[in-house]
C-alpha cells in the first residue's frame, strides 16, 4: 500500500510559499531525502485551514471575469500550481454519498469503486474531513503483460482512510487501490511527480473479483493519431504504422497500429494474416490479443 509519511509540524505556510519550496527542494519519490523535504512542505500546507476555501472563494469571485477554475483531471480536480520543474499541486475533492454532486452524477465520475494504479507517483495528505477509504493492494509491475483479462498476482494489504492530518505516498506502478466514498465531504492536497516518459507506461484498471487487468486508463495522444492517420488509408500512414508495428518500444502503440490496419482490410484471412503477424511479434501483449483476435475470426 502507499507509503505512510511520519511528518509531524504545527508551522503553517502559504499556498505561494508551498509552491517556492517545493520547487526548490525538488520531489524525487526515489529518494528519502527528498520525499521528507517536500513531505515538510505538504506538512505545512495542509496546517494552513484557511488557504483553500479562501483561494476558491476569490476565483469564483472572478469567474465571470474570465479567470475559471483549473481542473484538468475531472469535476473534483482543482490544480493549485504551475508546473515547476516535475511538480506541481492539485487539491482534490472527494464527496459522499448524500452530497447533491455525487446523486447527480454517480460514483464512477469520481472513480469510486474502479479499482486501479498510477503511472505516477505523488504524495498526499488528508485536508479536509474523514477522507476517502481505499482497499489496498500492490503488484509486480514488470511481470504484466498488459492486456485485458490478464491475472497478475494481486497483494491485498489493508483497508484504510486518509484521514485529517495523515500523509502517504502512493507509489507508481506498485499500489492499487479501490476507493469508497468519504462519511462526509473531504479534501485532499496532492504533490504530482511528472516523469517525462510515464505516458509510455500504462495504467491500468482491475477487477478485484476476477483478479483481472480490465483496460489501460492512461491516455496518450499519439496512440490516438497514429490510429486517425491510418484510418484514412494514406499510404506514408500505412509505412509508418508498419515500422512501429513492429519495433516501436511502447507496445501499446504497436497494438493500435495492428488494430487500426485490421479494420481497413475486407477479408477475414488478411485479418487473420495481419493477427498472426502480430501474435509473432515477440511481446507477450501483442500475442495475447492476436492470440483471442484469431479465435474471435475462426468463431465468427
Amino acid at each position: 500500500m502507499p507509503l505512510v509519511i511520519e511528518c509531524m509540524s504545527d508551522e503553517e505556510c502559504e499556498l505561494d510559499d508551498a509552491i517556492e519550496g517545493i520547487a526548490e527542494v525538488g520531489f524525487d519519490p526515489h529518494c528519502k531525502t527528498w520525499i521528507a523535504a517536500t513531505a515538510r512542505w505538504l506538512r505545512k500546507l495542509t496546517n494552513n485551514r484557511a488557504f483553500l476555501g479562501d483561494m476558491l472563494i476569490e476565483r469564483l469571485k472572478n469567474h465571470d471575469r474570465g479567470d475559471p477554475i483549473d481542473s484538468g483531471y475531472g469535476p473534483q480536480a482543482i490544480v493549485l500550481s504551475p508546473r515547476r520543474g516535475d511538480v506541481f499541486l492539485r487539491a482534490n475533492i472527494w464527496p459522499s454519498e448524500q452530497d447533491q454532486c455525487f446523486r447527480a452524477s454517480g460514483a464512477k465520475t469520481f472513480v469510486y469503486g474502479i479499482p486501479h494504479d498510477h503511472n505516477f507517483s505523488f504524495l498526499t495528505s488528508g485536508y479536509l474531513g474523514p477522507g476517502y477509504q481505499s482497499d489496498y493492494y500492490e503488484y509486480d509491475y514488470g511481470s504484466v503483460a498488459g492486456y485485458a483479462g490478464e491475472k497478475p498476482e494481486l497483494k491485498f494489504v489493508e483497508r484504510s482512510a486518509l484521514s485529517e492530518g495523515k500523509m502517504m505516498l502512493y507509489r507508481a506502478h506498485l499500489d492499487i487501490h479501490s476507493q469508497i466514498p468519504p462519511e462526509s465531504l473531504s479534501v485532499s492536497l496532492n504533490v504530482m511527480h511528472v516523469d517525462p516518459a510515464q505516458h509510455w507506461f500504462d495504467q491500468y484498471g482491475f477487477d478485484l473479483d476476477s483478479g483481472e487487468i480490465t483496460k489501460v486508463l492512461s491516455p496518450n495522444a499519439t496512440e490516438v493519431f497514429m490510429r486517425v492517420a491510418i484510418s484514412t488509408g494514406h499510404h506514408d500512414a500505412l509505412d509508418l504504422a508498419e515500422q512501429f508495428g513492429k519495433a516501436h518500444p511502447s507496445e501499446r502503440l504497436r497494438l493500435a497500429t495492428y488494430e487500426a490496419r485490421s479494420l481497413l482490410l475486407d477479408e477475414d484471412t488478411e485479418r487473420d494474416e495481419l493477427w498472426r503477424e502480430a501474435e509473432l511479434s515477440g511481446s507477450r501483449m501483442l500475442a495475447a490479443v492476436a492470440k483471442g483476435k484469431r479465435a474471435a475470426l475462426v468463431s465468427a
